[in-house]
């Protein structure tokens, strides 16, 4: 493959896995002005980025064992054409549960690019150089969360939050096209499964008795959560609790995004020098080291420092745990999988994900607890199980 077309491959990937981002950051700034749209509580808007998180991952464990039968290339079309599809539909919502609804569809519809996305780096690359690959895709994705919110935050005062999602439908739109036109089939025919469809829903299901490969899959689920626990609650916290502007608010979260494309940028240089176990290790350290830092700044007097700089040492680490923990997971399982390994873990962190974001938002604008409380819990869990991962591998070696 030429340079060029890698390039080319490694940005428009990063745009189809991107369908996280797309739809739950570039709305974020509007939350509060669509509580009062819908006439709706706090929580019950955050039920709307639960119900897309459900989507994202209910439909990876369709998509994914689908796609290991008739390729990529189709299901991703079809997947974005729905996507923006919905999108549209969005904006004529005409009250909060409609709208809920339709971020479910969304969801599932947007999950054909999150598990794709994995399951062609796979197909293409091993080793070093699929985590590499995945450091480079991963790094391109995390773009999205730093302009999302500052496109939301520009569009919102001239469009409000209809034109948000006009957008997100014109994005679907130009992603089939990009496909349709640009994106070759990974999968050979002769790789593909060639047995019932229904039997490779059976031999997902069995990845969940590989217990080192549901171990890392886990680690970073959880890693996820604590990364929506704070997208969650972030507008909330920092617009209504420590009184941040859009402006601000926008400004913040594209400095934690880009804390994001450093860690998932760093395992891509360091992998010739130390061992993917090490780099997740120190990430899961650092990550929980930080956390703490989080939850000890409840007992002193309310500050916004206090918790935005923990918070992105929080959101780096969740970068560097992204690409290690995905490219470690893919390796366990072979190529012919690679569409349903993707699958289970995008189920793991979307559905932890899911069950954080409702919870991150219990208190509403009244304190930040929650959101510190869960990302702690998160980063504990996910170090705990990393040590029984490694148990777990000492005893099979």
């Amino acid at each position: 493959m030429s340079k060029v077309k890698q390039i080319w491959l490694i940005g428009f990937m990063g745009l189809v896995s991107a369908t996280g981002p797309l739809s739950m950051d570039m709305y974020l700034p509007g939350l509060p002005q669509m509580q009062h749209y819908f006439g709706s509580s706090a929580s019950m808007l955050q039920l709307s980025i639960t119900f897309c998180l459900v989507g994202l991952a209910v439909g990876q464990l369709f998509i994914g064992p689908l796609s290991d039968h008739i390729g990529r290339r189709i299901p991703l079309m079809v997947g974005f054409a729905l996507y923006g599809l919905t999108s549209l539909a969005c904006v004529f919502a005409p009250n909060i549960w409609i709208f809920i609804l339709l971020r479910l569809i969304q969801g599932l519809a947007g999950s054909t690019g999150q598990v794709l996305s994995r399951a062609v780096a796979r197909d293409m690359f091993e080793g070093k150089e699929l985590t590499r690959f995945y450091a480079m895709l991963m790094a391109v994705n995390g773009v999205f969360p730093i302009i999302s919110p500052i496109i939301g935050g520009i569009l919102l005062p001239f469009v409000h939050w209809e034109g948000i999602f006009i957008l997100l439908f014109v994005i679907g739109v130009l992603t089939v096209i990009g496909i349709f036109f640009t994106i070759p089939e990974t999968l050979p025919t002769v790789s593909r499964r060639d047995e019932p469809i229904l039997n490779s829903f059976k031999s997902m299901l069995k990845m969940f008795s590989h217990r080192r490969f549901v171990l890392i899959a886990l680690v970073q689920g959880l890693i996820f959560g604590a990364l929506f626990s704070y997208i969650s609650a972030s507008s909330f916290v920092f617009q209504n609790y420590f009184h941040m502007t859009v402006g601000q608010f926008s400004f913040l979260y594209a400095i934690n995004g880009l804390g994001i494309i450093l860690g998932n940028n760093l395992p891509g240089y360091l992998t010739d020098y130390i061992s993917n176990q090490r780099i997740l290790m120190g990430a899961l350290v650092v990550g929980l080291f930080a956390s703490v830092l989080m939850v000890v700044s409840l007992f002193v007097n309310p500050m916004a420092i206090l918790v935005i700089i923990p918070l992105f040492i929080v959101i780096f680490c969740v970068g560097i745990v992204n690409t290690v923990a995905t490219s470690m997971a893919m390796g366990i399982e072979g190529r012919e999988n690679g569409g349903s390994a993707s699958a289970v873990l995008g189920l793991l962190m979307n559905i932890i994900g899911a069950l954080a974001s409702p919870i991150a938002g219990v208190m509403g604008a009244h304190s930040y607890a929650p959101m510190a409380i869960l990302i702690f819990g998160c980063e504990l869990s996910g170090l705990s199980l990393f040590y029984l991962a490694n148990r777990v591998r000492r005893v099979t070696n």
